[in-house]
């Protein structure tokens, strides 16, 4: 904790002459790898093959990005109306997770359709999965110094250098490491879901624990982010969609629609 307390650290990893390689990137291809190799060997065990999975990432990646930079356009849309040139510069960060899970159940729908395989089966093996490229990829957040919580004096408070922290903050040095808070919540929601695997609980309890968990997290974690955002009845709209989520994974465990037990055959 004392590392985070007193390194700043550089967006770039690597520059050659005119290219530079961003620790972004790198985190979010690091966050993919990690969530595409569990979700594999979870598939092995839910005799889901790993053909099925590598293809099925692919769907997911794309569907990912595009939702998430989407959702982020949408929600700073006068900012990058002025800058358009930066909606392509994914590498300075702006997904938004909230929109990535949109943009990937849309691709998961899509691939269903087309391959004929069972839906339920396949989300409740990819919510491990996601729940850990989202502890992982939140590290990107920090290098580039993005998405932290209200000042802070405690000894994990993260140094933000001037030109991040929003206006009425300048005076203040340590901030929340919002992107740690919810990196150790998603791991440990990961861990949760495995559990759930692993007890042969219906697969559609498993997607709905995975939204109402990170839905309650993200709601959470929102009364001590500063990071400008729209307001509806002074309530973030991160908060608006977590409440969402935790109602859709309610919906999931409730209903007796959804009252079909694992089959991993």
């Amino acid at each position: 904790m004392n590392f985070l307390h007193t390194f700043s650290p550089s967006p770039i990893a690597i520059s050659i002459g005119p290219l530079s390689i961003y620790w972004y990137g790198i985190v979010l291809a690091l966050a993919m790898s990690c969530a595409l190799a569990l979700a594999v060997k979870i598939g092995k065990h839910k005799n889901i093959s790993s053909e099925t999975i590598f293809d099925l990432a692919i769907w997911l990646i794309i569907g990912g990005l595009i939702g998430a930079r989407i959702y982020e356009i949408g929600l700073n849309f006068s900012y990058y109306i002025n800058a358009p040139i930066e909606i392509f510069q994914l590498w300075n960060g702006g997904l938004a997770i909230h929109g990535g899970l949109i943009g990937g159940v849309i691709a998961l729908i899509i691939f269903i359709k087309k391959k004929k395989l069972d839906f339920w089966k396949l989300a409740a093996v990819l919510t491990p999965a996601v729940a850990l490229g989202q502890a992982i990829g939140r590290w990107g957040n920090w290098f580039n110094q993005e998405l932290f919580g209200v000042p802070t004096s405690k000894p994990w408070g993260i140094p933000i250098e001037a030109l991040y922290r929003p206006e009425g903050y300048y005076k203040y040095l340590y901030f929340h490491p919002t992107f740690l808070y919810e990196s150790i919540g998603s791991l440990v929601i990961c861990i949760f879901l495995l559990i759930l695997l692993r007890s042969r609980i219906k697969y559609q309890i498993i997607v709905g624990s995975y939204f109402i968990l990170y839905g309650i997290l993200r709601f959470a974690l929102e009364f001590i982010k500063i990071d400008p955002t729209p307001l509806i009845f002074n309530i973030r709209w991160p908060q608006i969609m977590s409440i969402i989520l935790v109602i859709i994974g309610v919906s999931l465990i409730v209903s007796p629609r959804f009252s079909v037990p694992q089959k991993d055959s």
